[in-house]
């Protein structure tokens, strides 16, 4: 166990990310039924199924506009075009815990789609991530227009979003950006054709990672779910999770 946590940097060992990468270590057959009980009954995961990442021996996340294994490389291409103005040499797109291919269920049958992922371990971390993204004054001309840029995607998704569904939502580049990136760039995928299963998973008991007051780990589901309403509530409607969605004849389902 040691021996693999040291494929891992220092600050990598502990929290969410060690956990993801055992969730995603063993036999593809033991890795299928684990993701699989993460979504079922919407969805499942198959052993002939792919994901990022694999346990500890490929550590990299998934950033969807260069993952063949779970993209084709044009409809990579159609995610970076969308979300970044400017194309850098390295171009940096938000980056998913676990990101699997997978069969979703729902619309009257089952449809290849993807499983994305979102992970915490403790109270501190959802807050830490969801700190809006403002532009440092020095920011290059580039990193302007893509700043720019991914506040329009949100927006376009998020007024998408309400008309879709009915309900009122108001993603924001600039308010709680990790979960508004994660909403848009799964609400894109449908628009490209793709069903999509959307999981915030809570790691539980992350003892570790209690640090006085400020960082707690969650103890059961209640805690985890009702921090993650309470913090997506700014956002859209608590009703949103749990349910299956249809966006663009596709199924958008959203579970905790």
């Amino acid at each position: 166990m040691t021996d693999l946590l040291m494929k891992l940097g220092p600050k990598q060992r502990k929290g969410s990310k060690p956990r993801c990468h055992w969730l995603t270590h063993g036999s593809a057959e033991q890795v299928a039924v684990r993701l699989t009980r993460l979504i079922g009954p919407w969805g499942y995961v198959s052993a002939r199924d792919h994901w990022m990442p694999e346990g500890f021996e490929n550590t990299e996340e998934a950033e969807l506009h260069k993952a063949p294994r779970l993209l084709d490389e044009k409809i990579g291409r159609q995610l970076r075009d969308w979300w970044l103005a400017v194309i850098s040499s390295r171009p940096k797109t938000p980056n998913f815990d676990i990101a699997s291919t997978c069969i979703v269920t729902g619309n009257g049958g089952s449809r290849p789609g993807l499983l994305l992922v979102e992970a915490k371990a403790h109270s501190k971390e959802l807050n830490d991530a969801e700190t809006g993204k403002r532009l440092a004054t020095r920011a290059t001309a580039n990193s302007r227009s893509n700043h720019d840029r991914i506040g329009e995607c949100i927006k376009g998704a998020a007024l998408d979003l309400t008309k879709e569904t009915g309900m009122d939502w108001s993603l924001s580049r600039d308010r709680n950006y990790q979960m508004a990136n994660r909403f848009a760039w799964s609400w894109k995928l449908t628009e490209l054709g793709f069903p999509v299963i959307l999981v915030y998973l809570g790691f539980l008991n992350a003892k570790e990672m209690r640090r006085d007051k400020t960082q707690k780990p969650y103890a059961n589901h209640a805690e985890w779910e009702t921090h993650v309403k309470a913090h997506s509530r700014p956002l859209f409607p608590e009703t949103v999770w749990d349910k299956s969605w249809t966006l663009h004849g596709q199924s958008f389902i959203l579970l905790i």
